[in-house]
């Protein structure tokens, strides 16, 4: 006798994306119901009455889907959600599995990242990663870039009129990858020679 099959809500905005992980999902044995906007996702969680897994990507087409997390949980309480996003942020990681996501991955990641990230929890610190005078200035700017952007609500425009900079300057800025923070011992991270 096979397993049931899963049930899994895919909220991605990029196309290529989005078919890239519907196929690989699939192969693996999960019905997937795949959507690139909040209203058609929104609707569907509404009218569903069984949902195993969901892996939403945190900003659909300028919008924060993190107030999906709480709907899920409340009409799903055994879900396995996991928030993917390109914005990592430690204020946006904890607010989401604050929200009620069971784990949280930055983009781009691989299909055997995300599968193993809905199968495990997160993992949060008790307390800050690195004391905040060890942190580069650039990742400090990282930080409160993204806990503006979270406070607007994911909504790039707003944001980059409260920061008093032009919006794609914001959209670049929000492309690069955060820097690395200091070992330990507060120096800076070098890659191996």
């Amino acid at each position: 006798m096979s397993a049931p099959v899963q049930r899994l809500l895919l909220l991605e905005d990029d196309d290529a994306l989005r078919r890239q992980l519907e196929r690989g999902l699939s192969t693996r044995g999960y019905q997937v119901h795949a959507f690139a906007d909040l209203v058609t996702a929104t609707g569907w969680i509404r009218t569903s009455t069984a949902l195993d897994a969901a892996v939403l990507d945190l900003m659909v087409q300028d919008q924060s889907a993190l107030p999906l997390v709480p709907e899920i949980r409340t009409r799903f309480v055994n879900c396995r959600m996991l928030v993917l996003t390109g914005y990592a942020s430690i204020a946006s990681t904890v607010k989401a599995i604050k929200a009620g996501a069971d784990n949280y991955l930055a983009k781009p990641a691989t299909l055997s990242e995300i599968l193993h990230a809905l199968a495990t929890p997160a993992e949060l610190p008790d307390a800050p990663v690195a004391p905040p005078q060890s942190l580069p200035v650039r990742r400090l700017e990282w930080e409160y870039i993204q806990r503006a952007l979270d406070a607007n609500g994911g909504n790039v425009s707003r944001t980059a009129r409260q920061l008093g900079m032009h919006r794609r300057t914001l959209q670049r800025k929000l492309r690069k990858r955060p820097v690395a923070e200091a070992k330990g011992d507060g120096t800076p991270l070098t890659p191996e020679p």
